[in-house]
């Protein structure tokens, strides 16, 4: 009779089970909204990076060439910028006004 017992208890009930799937739940609840907010907050971190990439580029170029009409296409045709670089740029919306790169 006790080795009957046994073999019953082996498995999970309905409500272990519930239980279970109750709290692995809630963490996703927990988790989800934070990995939210760092994916907003690396995006920022990484649009002023790249402002700081475009700005010191624009600089360069300036100094180098005493030019100071600027823009993403004489970046990209003389080597300050890849093509990679300029498409991520106005994906991000930076833009040159006046020698200097911004966010819009």
């Amino acid at each position: 009779m006790l080795k009957r017992l046994n073999k019953r208890r082996s498995a999970f009930t309905l409500i272990e089970m519930s239980i279970v799937l109750f709290i692995i739940s809630l963490l996703i609840l927990i988790v989800l909204p934070n990995l939210a907010q760092q994916r907003k907050h690396a995006n920022k971190v990484h649009g002023n990076a790249m402002v700081t990439v475009v700005q010191t580029q624009i600089d360069a170029y300036e100094n180098e060439t005493g030019d100071d009409n600027v823009s993403f296409a004489t970046l990209e045709s003389n080597d300050y910028l890849t093509k990679a670089q300029v498409q991520r740029a106005q994906r991000d919306h930076i833009a040159i006004v006046n020698g200097k790169a911004c966010r819009q």
